[in-house]
């Protein structure tokens, strides 16, 4: 039985990494959707949102050692630490989502708002130790534990004899499944926010795509963009919806952007990266 499992995750490694990385995420946040929806009797700590990091990254270590053995694992070890690929690129990883974070505030100052109240931040439950840390905590998890999952083993596959664009929106549905369970806990949606959920996953899934075609597959790279965008969403949604949603549109002017000037093959001018 161990035996005929292992053959089919190397003979279906993609298959096999969303249904692990979906199935190991929803067992894992399942007491967090049942505590909110009252089914417990007993309540769980919001904090408890970061273990969902896991599956995306346990799946891509599971099937990456099944299928690629002892050195192919080692060597996605490897990929996962490179960072070297230019300052310009590191800079952009690193400070956009602090940009269009300061770009949001400023351009609802002009546009006759007032400036988000930054004091939020330092009073009440925003300023204990247990909300930096549990918030720093998901942000970080979330950023690599996602980006190890989807673009570090996932898209370099999806690209494989696919365009670019393609690649990307095949990834997005299974992202987007692999959320459904914090519909029940994290997010308020009804039908029509969910479909600009995904338009949003989708935009945002091209601009990862874009960085890590750009930087040669650098792993580490889009897992910093996407740590940093977290922390910037947690302080934006204390300080300023409106700066969340303006910087969200944003980035789907990117996404349009990019696909008109980096072209749907590609979605950067120096390639894909196709090497899992």
């Amino acid at each position: 039985m161990t035996l005929q499992i292992t053959n089919s995750i190397k003979r279906h490694t993609l298959p096999a990494f969303f249904v692990l990385a979906i199935l190991i995420t929803w067992i894992l946040i399942l007491p967090l959707a049942l505590s909110a929806q009252n089914f417990l009797h007993f309540s769980i700590s919001a904090h408890w949102h970061f273990l969902g990091a896991l599956g995306p990254l346990g799946a891509a270590f599971i099937v990456t050692r099944i299928a690629d053995g002892r050195a192919g694992f080692l060597a996605f070890l490897r990929r996962m630490a490179r960072w070297r690929v230019g300052i310009v690129w590191f800079l952009i990883a690193a400070l956009s989502p602090f940009f269009l974070f300061f770009l949001s505030m400023l351009v609802l100052r002009i546009s006759g708002g007032s400036w988000p109240d930054l004091g939020k931040l330092i009073s009440g439950e925003y300023a204990t130790l247990a909300w930096v840390g549990g918030s720093l905590l998901s942000a970080l998890a979330y950023g690599i534990g996602e980006e190890v999952g989807w673009r570090g083993f996932a898209l370099p596959r999806l690209q494989h004899g696919r365009s670019a664009l393609w690649a990307t929106f095949i990834l997005t549905v299974f992202w987007a499944i692999w959320h459904i369970p914090m519909f029940f806990y994290r997010f308020e949606f009804g039908l029509v926010q969910a479909i600009g959920f995904f338009i949003g996953l989708f935009a945002g899934a091209i601009w990862l795509t874009f960085l890590y075609n750009s930087t040669g597959g650098s792993i580490f790279l889009v897992a910093l963009w996407h740590a940093n965008w977290n922390v910037v969403n947690i302080i934006g949604l204390v300080v300023s919806e409106d700066a969340v949603s303006l910087m969200s549109a944003m980035v789907m002017i990117a996404a349009v952007v990019i696909v008109m000037v980096g072209r749907p093959a590609m979605l950067s001018y120096y390639g894909k990266h196709t090497t899992g």
